[in-house]
């Protein structure tokens, strides 16, 4: 019985193949070969990238010679790849691989927390910076760390605090964050490839107020502070509209710096960081006058937050609910375009650095300038 088999193939005259040949099948080397055989030529400060299942998670490994491999575990097969593209990009710009352990552990709760206790005491600016921090510090978007901070979760939050505040209130405290993760990036060797407070769409800010005082408005307030059991309102009040002065301006300024004769205040610090001396007009100096009693050091002793508290108080009671004790800079800024200042004249009384805030304070009433016209 013959053996089950292929049959013998008679011997043939000629070239020799081989039997995979026969069967159509190529012995060139095919193109994936040969890359991988170019793969073996590379340079080897290459960065290799390598992806694998590991106890039910997808682990991502980037080695490169001469430098220590990185390594790091997903859920997903896709969450793995994007991070090791993201190293060995990184890898590529500058040659070598970050350390991303500080930002994979710290939260954005952790990095404004440490803004607040030692960036934040050093402005002047931080008492509010400090409260808008902690009230950030309230909010769920505190919880993620700085590698998983996305622009979709900044635009979130900016929609979400848009329901309950202003939106210069929101432009605060995005740029705040911004500024705290810019300083952890230069200042704190914390590496964050990319700021995404920078690519998150600012709300449009709101326009400058135009409320100035109407009608017998400035009387009824006076009347109402002299009625009241807070004995520093009307003073306050006439100095804010005779001088232009902001309410922090105020509350600092000091006998040592204000020369009654030569009717002049001088601010050796404000908000824009510069001094500037401000010219008393008659009743500003006799309101000055009538503050000179006792050895008070500042013409003010009440603090921010009490004044805050009995202006609002003193406009309730008058029902000028929509008007701010800051709209009485306003009203001394528009009177002194009215009087007949220049621009220059003007910016130097008020401290104000660029004519484009100037304008926006500037809202000067046409029934004025049309008897000016005469």
């Amino acid at each position: 019985m013959e053996p089950l088999g292929f049959p013998e193939r008679p011997a043939t005259r000629g070239p020799v193949t081989s039997g995979r040949a026969s069967f159509g099948v190529s012995l060139a080397p095919s193109p994936a070969a040969s890359f991988s055989a170019a793969l073996t030529h590379e340079d080897t400060r290459a960065a290799m990238a390598t992806i694998r299942k590991l106890r039910g998670r997808w682990q991502a490994a980037v080695r490169r010679k001469g430098m220590q491999p990185r390594s790091k575990s997903f859920d997903s097969k896709s969450d793995a790849e994007r991070w090791a593209r993201s190293l060995e990009a990184e890898l590529d710009r500058n040659g070598a691989l970050p350390d991303m352990r500080p930002a994979e552990s710290m939260t954005l709760a952790q990095l404004l927390t440490r803004y607040r206790d030692e960036v934040s005491p050093t402005k002047r600016s931080a008492v509010t910076e400090v409260a808008r921090i902690n009230g950030i510090l309230r909010r769920p978007i505190c919880h993620r760390t700085m590698t998983l901070l996305s622009t979709a979760d900044l635009a979130a939050y900016r929609d979400e605090r848009l329901k309950a505040v202003a939106p210069a209130t929101v432009i605060r405290e995005l740029n705040t964050i911004s500024h705290a993760v810019d300083t952890a990036r230069r200042e704190w060797g914390i590496h964050i490839a990319t700021n995404p407070c920078k690519l998150v769409r600012r709300p449009s800010p709101p326009k400058g107020r135009t409320r100035r005082l109407e009608g017998n408005e400035e009387q009824i307030l006076l009347a109402a502070a002299d009625a009241g059991r807070v004995r520093y309102l009307r003073p306050l009040i006439e100095l804010a509209v005779e001088t232009g002065m902001r309410r922090s301006e105020l509350l600092s300024l000091r006998w040592e710096h204000i020369d009654l004769d030569r009717r002049v205040a001088h601010l050796p610090l404000t908000k824009n960081g510069s001094s500037r001396d401000v010219p008393l007009s008659t009743r500003a100096v006799d309101t000055l006058r009538s503050l000179r009693i006792g050895e008070s050091a500042t013409v003010f002793t009440a603090a921010p937050n009490a004044v805050r508290l009995a202006w609002e108080r003193l406009r309730r009671r008058v029902g000028l609910e929509d008007l701010h004790l800051h709209d009485l800079r306003h009203e001394a800024v528009s009177r002194l375009f009215e009087k007949g200042f220049n621009v220059v004249e003007v910016a130097s009384i008020s401290g104000h650095r660029e004519l484009r805030m100037l304008q926006r304070y500037t809202h000067l009433r046409a029934a004025d300038l049309a008897d000016r016209l005469r």
